[in-house]
Parts: structure tokens; C-alpha cells; sequence
């Protein structure tokens, strides 16, 4: 895989390129993707040509590429908090991401083992890329450090990393990969080059699940006009994984009794979302929420041709913009965003839904 042969994003393509042909490779750089966006294929792909093995950079196994991902004891790694670092999941890691490296953070959770625990990258895993960055390349060119979810990374391994960050060895580079560019803190985001890794459009998520994934052109028509330009979540949603039918089965519901001013049953709804297994998952309904309100004030605008509408949605979807208020997905979109904020700062599920369901039946 070249930067050539990556599908969409062609601004920042070109400038990737650009940076290799003209020998300005910043020394720290963040890609900012949303989840699922290709983020970490134009890395790779990135590295490749930089260090002039592309089959070794994609393959996962190039010696003087050091990956820094979020991790936690769970089922397949069981230690200490403090000695965790992700050397010890990296056959997981390398698996997953040769696969697929669109994979969803809530994918990357599953892959090892951790899925409903908070994850982190540590001062241990700070530690080890000290040592490691430090070090004569292997192959004697560049050396790279590529960091998943740089937002997860504690205050102790920031300010530990800050040095190197800032001032790394010759022809070292670090690319952070970030789903939240704001949570990142300022004293890292700061030392880097930022580069927007944009959704595709339907007709590029399409082409990538039909060229790479081997998906038939109709269903991958149909995931890619409702993944939001994530191929990720199109991959996601044909798999039928991560309780897209429990999330429309719940939601679909809810909706039902607060248009019928039931606020009991519509509070029953809020406890099946407390109930849901983990917190990765209660974040995937509200983004599945958020998603469909999305689709509810395009259908409320006259825009029910760009609105991604699959198969037994129209109907209800349809129901609940004409009946509601016209401000409603817009203020129900913020009190969604806000329940994922308060699911991060690990505040009583219960509370937290049955805050939401409150706030979306006096908003309707």
C-alpha cells in the first residue's frame, strides 16, 4: 500500500507526498480522523515510502516502527496496572490492523480482551518509548513512533514523553492518530503538525468496500450511505455486530413513548440503555442515536435524498420529523454528546440515561 493507493483524502495525500519529495518531514505530526476514517492506513502508507519498505511498514513488522496504543488487564493480558504497556498486545494489534486498519476503537477494545475498561497509555509505556526512540535504527534510516488515541495518554507519560516529542532524535517521527483533537493535551498537540483525515464520500467508502473488502456493489451502496464516511462503521454495520439491532430496537422505542407523552415507559428505555454491557457500547448507542437524529433534521430540511435512509427507516424516521419540533435533533444531538462526555468521566449510567431520556421528552 503507497500513499498513491490510498482512496480518498487527496489534500492531505498530496501534502504527505510533498513532505517526502521535498525532504520537510515535520518531526511530530497528528492526524485527526473520525472513527473508522482510514487514519491509520495513511500512516502506514506514509511510512512505507519514507523508509522505503512498504511491505514491512504494512506487514507490521518493520523493526524501527514503534506502535503506542491504549490498553488495560483483561482477558487476554493479565498485569500489573503499572507494568502494562503495549509490547504485550502487539500480536493482537498486528492481526487486527493487517485485517483491517479501519478498525473501530470499540474493535481494538474487543481484540484485546478489554472491552468495558477504561484504557490508558501509562507512564510504563512512556518509559519504553524513551528507551526505544533513543536508540541506533535497526535498519539504519528512519526511526517512527506511531501513537493510537495520543487523548488516552496519561499526564505523567505526556510530560515524560514531552522532551522527545519535541526534540526527537534525527530522522525520528512521531504521528499520533487522534479521535478527539481536544482531549489531547496541549502540551503535545502543540509540538505537532496537524492534518484533518476527512470522512469519504459514499461513492470512496463504497469503492474501498468493494476494492479491499470484497463486499457486493449493493450492500456496499447501502453501509456506505449510512456510515457517515466511515468505513469503519459500513464494515460494522454489514457484519451486523456491536447490537445495531438492540441500539434501533431501544431507540425506536424510546422515540415511541415520548411521542405518546409516556414518560414512564419512556424511562424503562433509559434503564435498557444503562443496562447495555459496557461503556464502549453505551457510547456506540449514543453515536447510533446521534446518527438517526442526524437523519430526522435532514428529512425536517426537504433533504431526504442525502440523508442516508436505509431499508425500514423511512417510515419512522419520517414520523419523528414531522412531529416533532424542528429543534429538536439539533438540541437532542447536544444532550447525546453531553451523556457521552458523562459516560467518559465514568458518572452512574442510570443517572446519566435517565438525565438523557428526561431532556429529549422536553425538548419533543
Amino acid at each position: 500500500m503507497t500513499l498513491r493507493d490510498v482512496i480518498g483524502n487527496k489534500e492531505a495525500l498530496s501534502a504527505l507526498e510533498g513532505m517526502i519529495r521535498e525532504g520537510r518531514v515535520p518531526h511530530a505530526m497528528m492526524f485527526y480522523e473520525n472513527d473508522g476514517c482510514g487514519a491509520m492506513e495513511i500512516a502506514l502508507a506514509f511510512l512505507g515510502e519514507l523508509m522505503s519498505s512498504e511491505r514491512k511498514v504494512c506487514g507490521l513488522i518493520h523493526p524501527d516502527v514503534h506502535y503506542v496504543y491504549p490498553v488495560a488487564a483483561g482477558s487476554k493480558v493479565k498485569e500489573k496496572v503499572d507494568k502494562l504497556r503495549a509490547d504485550l498486545f502487539l500480536g493482537y494489534w498486528r492481526d487486527l490492523m493487517k485485517a483491517n486498519p479501519y478498525s473501530l476503537e470499540s474493535e481494538v477494545n474487543d481484540a484485546f480482551g478489554v472491552e468495558g475498561k477504561q484504557t490508558v497509555i501509562n507512564n510504563a509505556e512512556a518509559k519504553e518509548v524513551l528507551e526505544t526512540v533513543y536508540l541506533s535504527p535497526v535498519e539504519g534510516g528512519w526511526k517512527a513512533v506511531v501513537v493510537y488515541l495520543p487523548e488516552k495518554m496519561n499526564a505523567t507519560a505526556a510530560n515524560r514523553l514531552l522532551k522527545a516529542v519535541e526534540e526527537p532524535p534525527e530522522k525520528t517521527v512521531f504521528i499520533m492518530i487522534t479521535h478527539a483533537p481536544e482531549k489531547v493535551l496541549q502540551t503535545i498537540s502543540s509540538r505537532c503538525q496537524a492534518l484533518r483525515i476527512h470522512p469519504g464520500t459514499k461513492e470512496e467508502v463504497a469503492q474501498i468496500l468493494v476494492s479491499r473488502f470484497g463486499k457486493d456493489q449493493g450492500e456496499a451502496e447501502l453501509a456506505a450511505a449510512m456510515s457517515g464516511g466511515s468505513v469503519g462503521a459500513a464494515l460494522l454495520y454489514l457484519s451486523g455486530e456491536e447490537g445495531r439491532k438492540e441500539y434501533e430496537e431501544i431507540f425506536v422505542g424510546l422515540m415511541e413513548a415520548i411521542e405518546s407523552k409516556d414518560l414512564v415507559t419512556a424511562l424503562t428505555f433509559g434503564d435498557a440503555m444503562a443496562a447495555l454491557p459496557s461503556r464502549e457500547k453505551q457510547k456506540a448507542f449514543c453515536k447510533f442515536a446521534s446518527d438517526v437524529l442526524r437523519k430526522v433534521f435532514l428529512v425536517q430540511q426537504g433533504l431526504p435524498g442525502i440523508a442516508g435512509l436505509v431499508p425500514g427507516e423511512e417510515e419512522w424516521v419520517a414520523r419523528v420529523a414531522s412531529n416533532g419540533k424542528k429543534s429538536f435533533p439539533r438540541q437532542a444531538l447536544s444532550c447525546l454528546d453531553r451523556a457521552r462526555l458523562m459516560i467518559d468521566r465514568n458518572v452512574s449510567q442510570k443517572i446519566v440515561f435517565s438525565d438523557l431520556v428526561g431532556r429529549m421528552y422536553t425538548l419533543y
